[in-house]
C-alpha cells in the first residue's frame, strides 16, 4: 500500500462529541409551528379483503385537521420508476405498501391515517374509524406459497419465467430466473464425494434502534419539504415525486442523523403518509413510529428456503454446484434471491453451476434490505455444505477452501470475470493465525469457519468541495451518513490537500444544495464518494494552479502542488501558498469550487472469512461463544478503527441471526413485536471479537478501498453451524440455532451425551 499522511490513520469520530452530547438532530427532533401529529391505524388481519372504511366520526372529532386513505392517493397508473438501490419495488406496488387499496396484506397493514393536534386526539380518532373485512386465509411459509393451490395474494400476479415469459396462471411465485454455466449433471457425474442438504430461515429485523421519524410541510407555493430519518435523500425524493405526481423541482429532501437503517430505511412507509396528511391539512405533520410497529409494519430481512447440492473429486476439486433457493419477498415482490445468487458460491470455483431461484410472495411485510441482502441466507446453506463435502474427502475444510479458491479473470455466477480479488491473501493470512492453528481441547466444544462474499455496490455519488478564504475545505456530500463515512471522507478530502483534519468540514447536504447521489448502502459511500471527492478535490486544485500560473507568470502544466504550497516546477522559490490563493479568491478573483462525480465504477469485491469456537450445553442446548475471529480483505483501511467497528458490528447481527433472532408468526400474527421478546444478543452475549484486516487494493478508484460494511454478516451463520457440528456431531439445518432448536436436534439425534 503507499504511504499517505492522513488515510489509515485512526481519526476519531468528526461528529462523536454532539452525538454523546445529544446535540445531533434527529428525525423525531423536528419541531415546526402548526406542526400536527400524525398515527396509522393498521389492520389486525394478515390477510384480508377492505369492504368498507367509514372515516366520517373521525374527520368530525375536534383537534383532527385529515384523515386520509387509500381514496386519497393520486391515480396509480403507470407510476415513475424510483431507483432503490439494491432492493427494488414497483412505485404502484409501493403505493399499495405504504396504505392498503383493495386488500390488507399483512398484520399492520396500514388502512387509514390521521392528523391532529396532539397524539391524544390522534389515538382517539384512530378508534372512531371503522373498517369491515372479508378475512381470507393467510400464506405464512414461502415453500406453503408456492403450491399450486395455495391461496393468492395477487389474483394478477404471474410468475416471471427463467426466459423472460409470464406463466399463464396467477401465482405467488413472482419470478424464477436461472444463474449459472456448463453441466451441472456432467460434473455430478464427474464427482467422487457429493453433499448436499436443505436449509430454512427466518424472517429477522435490522435492529436499528431510532424507530422511523418525518415531517412533512408543503409551503405556500405547493413545494413539499421532508424531514427524515433516512439512508438515501434522493431515493426519498424520487418516490415521493413518482407516488404524488409532483415534478422533482416541487420536492426537496432534508436528511436527518440516523440511528441505524443496515437497509431498513429506504421506503417511503413514513413519509409517502406524512406527505398526503400535510397536503390534505395544510400544515405541517410529523409522523413517528412506534417499536411495535417498526417491527410489524416496516421492512425486515427476507426468510427463506434453500437446498444445495455440492460434488468434489478425490483431491478436493470441486466438480459442479446446483442450489434451488426460494426467498420470501413478505407481500410484494422483491426479495433479495437475485443477491443471493450472486454471492452463495462467489467464494468457490467450480466449472459446473446451476442455481435456480425464485421471488415468492407471503402475507407479510414488504423485506427491506438488511445488509448484504440475501447473502448471509445463502452463504449458511452453502459454507455448511462445503463443510460436509470436505469431511467425506477427509479434508481439512480450510484446505478445501483454499484448493477452490477463484481468481482474477474466473467466472462470478453470471458468468461474468472476476477483477482483483484478495480471497487468497485472506486465506494466507488465516492459516498461520493462532485463532486457526491453536488446538481446541474440551467436551463439546468445537471450531467452524465459513467465508462470506458481497459484490459491493457502486451506483452514482456527487459532492462539491470549497475552498474558504483561509485555505481551509468545505465539502458538501449527497450520502447519508450511517455509519461514520464523514470521518472517512474528511480524511479523503485532508490527503488530496495536505491538509489536517481539522482543517476539513465535510456536511451531508440535503437535495437542494448537492448532486444526485444514490443510496446510503451496498458497502458503496466510502469506495465512490472517495472517487468523487478525489475529482472535486482534484478540479479546485486545477482551478488553483490557474490561479497560480497567472499570479507567477507561468504555465500551468509547469504548476506542481506539495505542503500547501504552489509552485513552478525546476524554480522551488517562485511559489504561491495555499493560502494566498484562497483569500484572493473571495478579494475579486473569484470563489474557487470544485465538483465531483463517480458513477459506473467497476466492483470492489469484498471476501471475509471468520472462524468461531463455541461450547455446547447439552443440557440446555444453549451454545456460548469461546471465542470469534473475523479476517477481511478491505482494500485500504481509510481508518482502521471504523473498518474494525463495522466488522465487529456486522459479526454481531450475524451471531443473533445465528442464534436467537426471528419473527415469530402464527397465523399471520406476529407474537414477538417488542424488543423485550424479539432476542438481539447483548454484551453479555458476545465475546470479544478481534479483527484481522488484510488490504488487496481494489482495481478502481484513487486509493483502492473496498467496501466494508456488508460482508461481515455474511459468515456468522455458517461458522457458528460448523463449530457446532463439530462439538457435538450435529448439522443444524434452521436458522436461528437457538438453545431450544439446539436442545430438540440433541434429543432427536440421541445424543444427549453430546460428544
Amino acid at each position: 500500500m503507499p504511504e499517505y499522511n492522513v488515510i489509515g490513520t485512526r481519526l476519531k469520530k468528526v461528529d462523536g462529541l454532539e452525538r454523546v452530547t445529544g446535540q445531533a438532530r434527529y428525525g423525531a427532533d423536528i419541531h415546526l409551528p402548526g406542526m400536527l401529529i400524525a398515527k396509522v391505524l393498521r389492520g389486525p388481519h394478515p390477510h384480508a379483503r377492505i369492504i368498507r372504511i367509514d372515516t366520517s366520526a373521525a374527520e368530525q372529532l375536534p383537534g383532527v385537521r385529515a384523515v386520509v386513505t387509500a381514496r386519497d392517493f393520486p391515480p396509480l397508473g403507470e407510476l415513475e420508476p424510483a431507483n432503490l438501490g439494491e432492493m427494488t419495488i414497483d412505485m404502484g406496488a409501493m403505493a399499495k405498501l405504504i396504505m392498503a387499496h383493495d386488500k390488507a396484506l399483512f398484520q399492520g397493514h396500514a388502512i387509514a391515517a390521521v392528523a391532529a393536534v396532539d397524539p391524544f386526539v390522534a389515538d382517539d380518532a384512530l378508534s372512531l374509524i371503522q373498517v369491515e373485512y372479508d378475512v381470507l386465509a393467510p400464506v405464512e411459509h414461502v415453500l406453503d406459497a408456492m403450491q399450486p393451490d395455495a391461496p393468492l395474494l395477487h389474483e394478477d400476479l404471474r410468475t416471471r419465467l427463467p426466459d423472460g415469459k409470464l406463466s399463464e396462471r396467477a401465482s405467488n411465485v413472482a419470478a424464477h430466473f436461472v444463474l449459472g454455466y456448463g453441466d451441472v449433471e456432467r460434473g455430478f457425474a464427474e464427482a467422487e464425494a457429493i453433499a448436499e442438504s436443505s436449509y430454512t430461515t427466518r424472517m429477522v429485523h435490522q435492529g436499528y434502534i431510532e424507530p422511523q421519524s418525518c415531517t412533512a410541510h408543503f409551503d405556500a407555493n405547493g413545494r413539499l419539504t421532508v424531514w427524515t430519518t433516512t439512508q438515501g435523500s434522493f431515493t426519498v425524493k424520487g418516490q415521493l415525486a413518482s407516488l404524488l405526481r409532483l415534478p422533482h423541482s416541487r420536492v426537496r429532501v432534508v436528511p436527518m442523523e440516523i440511528g441505524g437503517g443496515f437497509g431498513g430505511k429506504i421506503y417511503i412507509l413514513t413519509e409517502g403518509i406524512a406527505a398526503l396528511l400535510a397536503k390534505k391539512s395544510g400544515q405541517p405533520v410529523k409522523l413517528t413510529l412506534t417499536r411495535e410497529e417498526v417491527l410489524k409494519a416496516t421492512g425486515p430481512g427476507a426468510p427463506c428456503a434453500i437446498w444445495v447440492k455440492a460434488g468434489a473429486r478425490k483431491d478436493g476439486t470441486l466438480t459442479a454446484i446446483q442450489a434451488r433457493m426460494s426467498y420470501d419477498a413478505g407481500c410484494f415482490p422483491g426479495s433479495p434471491v437475485g443477491n443471493a445468487g450472486l454471492t452463495a458460491v462467489a467464494p468457490y470455483k467450480q466449472p459446473h453451476l446451476r442455481i435456480d431461484g425464485f421471488d415468492v410472495v407471503t402475507n407479510k411485510p414488504r423485506v427491506q434490505a438488511y445488509r448484504a441482502p440475501g447473502a448471509t441466507q445463502a452463504a449458511f446453506a452453502v459454507e455448511t455444505v462445503m463443510d460436509m463435502l470436505a469431511e467425506k474427502l477427509g479434508m481439512d475444510p480450510l484446505s478445501f477452501r483454499i484448493q477452490n479458491t477463484p481468481q482474477e479473470g474466473d467466472p462470478m455466477a453470471n458468468g461474468r470475470p472476476f477483477n482483483r480479488i484478495g480471497l487468497q491473501a485472506v486465506y494466507d493470512r488465516v492459516k498461520h493465525h493462532p485463532a486457526w492453528t491453536t488446538p481446541l481441547s474440551g467436551k463439546n466444544r468445537g471450531r467452524g469457519i465459513a467465508t462470506g462474499y458481497w459484490r459491493g455496490g457502486t451506483f452514482t455519488s456527487s459532492c462539491h468541495v470549497a475552498v474558504n478564504a483561509d485555505g481551509t475545505l468545505e465539502a458538501v456530500v449527497g450520502s447519508v451518513d450511517l455509519t461514520g463515512t464523514r470521518t472517512s471522507l474528511t480524511q479523503v478530502v485532508a490527503e488530496e490537500f495536505g491538509l489536517a483534519p481539522e482543517d476539513v468540514q465535510v456536511t451531508v447536504g440535503d437535495t437542494d444544495s448537492v448532486g444526485y447521489t444514490d443510496v446510503t448502502g451496498g458497502s458503496r459511500i466510502t469506495y465512490t464518494m472517495s472517487a468523487a471527492l478525489h475529482h472535486a478535490c482534484q478540479d479546485a486544485l486545477h482551478q488553483l494552479k490557474q490561479r497560480a500560473a497567472e499570479h507567477l507568470e507561468a504555465n500551468i502544466d509547469d504548476i506542481e502542488y506539495a505542503q500547501q504550497r504552489f509552485f513552478v516546477r525546476g524554480s522551488p522559490d517562485k511559489s504561491a501558498s495555499l493560502q494566498q490563493l484562497a483569500k484572493a479568491s473571495v478579494m475579486g478573483s473569484g470563489p474557487i469550487l470544485g465538483k465531483g462525480t463517480a458513477t459506473r465504477m467497476g466492483l470492489a469485491h469484498e471476501f471475509a472469512v471468520h472462524i468461531a469456537d463455541v461450547e455446547i450445553d447439552p443440557d440446555t442446548g444453549k451454545v456460548k461463544i469461546l471465542r470469534y475471529t473475523t479476517f477481511q480483505d478491505v482494500g485500504c483501511a481509510v481508518n482502521p478503527t471504523q473498518v474494525e467497528g463495522q466488522m465487529q458490528g456486522g459479526t454481531v447481527q450475524g451471531i443473533g441471526w445465528a442464534l436467537t433472532e426471528e419473527y415469530a408468526y402464527e397465523n399471520g400474527l406476529l407474537r414477538n413485536p417488542t424488543l423485550l421478546d424479539y432476542r438481539m444478543p447483548t454484551a453479555l452475549d458476545l465475546p470479544m471479537i478481534a479483527t484481522e484486516i488484510i488490504e488487496v487494493p481494489a482495481p478502481d478508484g484513487p486509493y483502492g478501498i473496498r467496501g466494508v460494511g456488508e460482508v461481515p454478516i455474511v459468515p456468522p451463520p455458517a461458522a457458528i453451524a460448523n463449530s457446532i457440528y463439530r462439538a457435538i456431531g450435529i448439522r443444524m439445518r434452521e436458522l436461528p440455532m437457538s438453545p431450544e432448536r439446539v436442545r430438540l436436534a440433541i434429543e432427536q439425534h440421541g445424543n444427549s451425551d453430546a460428544r
